[in-house]
Formats: structure tokens, C-alpha cells, sequence
């Protein structure tokens, strides 16, 4: 056949690619003819409007690098990082429930030893941090990898402001033999997504604001165990119900305590007004999850 018509085209693009030598993949494409076609059927977009959608995924595109990836902040906005995240993770039991990475994270952050402080000198109010990484069991993960990251006092990350290869607010640690964790830094801000991109067009467009609650990023992996990408939010942050990506769940809102007692730093002690927070995480053990 050569002449399509809006009833027909649909079924012969499906049957061009009945033949994906990959299942999966086949029925992706599949889907995705489907719903797409059906979506420009619903619609009826002029050719204008197709060129402008077309121009809009062109320049997010043309946005990403090594620094940014304006294609995780659509996904993010628009919610489907969420709705990956929570068909791929459904927690229950003693498991820390996940969110989005988001787009800010880095490979081959910067080990530190435990107790270090990782502002890089930023100001800021000060902020501790410790932990205890635990399987699903209970029993402590010795030795598990945890990556944290997280915005600076007016809400910007690293990826923003420094150099490539400067890094601050940022960091790898190592679990001790009890499983803990622990290190300084400065209380994250809500801050916006940046939106000098097309993702920020989008949510002008829809009449929405751009902020995201104030969190610290943890990403945290053992041997045996499924990775955990979480954050850990701000308790009364303002944007706690309206956040931009919708990442927000309430086992991982937390009390920032104000303290003043003295905490333990680089092997001395300090008693500097700060805040505190205390939060433990169980990793979900592969066993578990295959008989799930």
C-alpha cells in the first residue's frame, strides 16, 4: 500500500516493525506508534504547531551536556521520573522508600572520610549529619558506599557555579564497621529548577512555579543489595505539597534539629551552634527482591 489515510497509516507503521527481532523493544515501539498517532489524532496540530513541538525537543536536546540535562527535567516536571520510579520501586516493610535522582547528580564524586565536612568552605548555617545503613533484615551494612549532594544556601549546586571538576557540597562515604555514617556540611534552601531552558517554558506555559523543597541527595549501595536513590527533605519547607517534580513522600521528611551540644570533628570536638539530622536507611536485599 501507498496511500495512507488517517485510518490506515496507523496499522502500517505497526506492521513495519511486527518484525523487531527484540521483544521488548517491539512491543515499546509498538506502544509508542500507538499512542502517539493517537495523541495527534485527539489534537489535530496545524503543521505549525508540529514544527513548534518538534523545535522544542530540538533545543532540549541542544541543552544537555556533561553539566546539564534538560531532558531529566522535563522528565521530572512533567512527572514521569516519578511514575518510573514508583512502578520500578515499590517499598513496603522496613525498605527506605526512593525518589528521583535528578539531574545534578555526578559519577566519581570525591571520597571523604567520615566526619569531614564537605561545603568546601561555603557559608552557611553549619549542618551534621549521621546515619545507620542497614539491609532489610537489620543487620548493618559495613562498608556500603553513600553519595550525598546537595544545594548550596541559595539553593545552587556545583554543577552551576564552579569549574568542571571543582565540587563542593558533594561526596562519597564509607559505612564503618557498624554500619554508620556520618559528616558536616550546611542546610540545603528550596531553590528553582533551572528554567532557561525549555523545561522552564513549559511550566511558564502551565502557570507553574519552578521550586523544589529543601533536600539533601543520598545514593547508597552495598553488595547483595538494590541501590537506593532517595532524598531527604526539610521538615516545614514551603513547597513540601507542591513540589516541581513531585518527588516528595512523607517517610523522607525529617527534622533538621537545632542543637548546640558538642559533636565530634575530625577526630576533635566543636560545640558551634548547628543543625542536626539523624536518619537511618535499609537497603532492600536482592534476595528478597527476587522473591518479590
Amino acid at each position: 500500500m501507498r496511500d495512507y489515510s488517517e485510518q490506515t497509516l496507523t496499522q502500517a507503521v505497526l506492521d513495519r516493525i511486527a518484525h523487531a527481532p527484540d521483544p521488548r523493544t517491539r512491543q515499546m515501539l509498538q506502544s509508542l506508534v500507538r499512542h502517539l498517532h493517537a495523541f495527534v489524532r485527539e489534537l489535530r496540530p496545524t503543521e505549525a504547531e508540529w514544527a513548534t513541538a518538534i523545535d522544542f525537543l530540538t533545543r532540549t536536546g541542544q541543552m544537555c551536556d556533561e553539566r546539564r540535562q534538560e531532558f531529566i527535567l522535563l522528565s521530572d516536571t512533567l512527572g514521569v521520573s516519578m511514575l518510573v520510579d514508583t512502578i520500578n520501586h515499590a517499598r513496603g516493610g522496613a525498605t527506605t522508600e526512593t525518589t528521583v535522582l535528578g539531574p545534578f547528580y555526578v559519577e566519581g564524586a570525591p571520597a571523604v572520610e567520615p566526619g569531614a565536612d564537605i561545603s568546601g568552605g561555603l557559608e552557611g548555617e553549619p549542618l551534621f549529619v549521621e546515619g545507620i545503613v542497614r539491609s532489610s533484615d537489620g543487620s548493618v551494612l559495613a562498608n556500603a558506599t553513600v553519595d550525598v549532594w546537595q544545594s548550596d544556601d541559595e539553593g545552587h549546586y556545583d554543577l552551576q557555579l564552579s569549574e568542571p571538576g571543582v565540587f563542593f557540597l558533594r561526596g562519597r562515604l564509607r559505612t564503618d564497621a557498624e554500619g554508620r555514617f556520618w559528616f558536616w556540611s550546611i542546610m540545603p534552601r528550596s531553590y528553582p529548577i533551572p528554567v532557561d531552558g525549555p523545561a522552564g517554558e513549559l511550566l511558564a506555559a502551565a502557570g507553574r512555579h519552578a521550586f523544589r523543597p529543601a533536600h539533601v541527595h543520598f545514593m547508597i549501595a552495598a553488595p547483595g543489595h538494590e541501590k537506593l536513590v532517595t532524598h531527604v527533605f526539610v521538615k516545614g519547607d514551603e513547597y513540601l505539597d507542591s513540589d516541581v517534580v513531585f518527588g516528595v513522600k512523607d517517610s523522607l521528611v525529617a527534622e533538621f534539629e537545632r542543637r548546640t551540644e558538642t559533636l565530634p570533628l575530625g577526630g576533635g570536638r566543636i560545640g558551634r551552634p548547628h543543625r542536626y539530622l539523624r536518619y537511618d536507611f535499609s537497603l532492600r536485599n536482592e534476595r528478597e527482591q527476587s522473591a518479590a
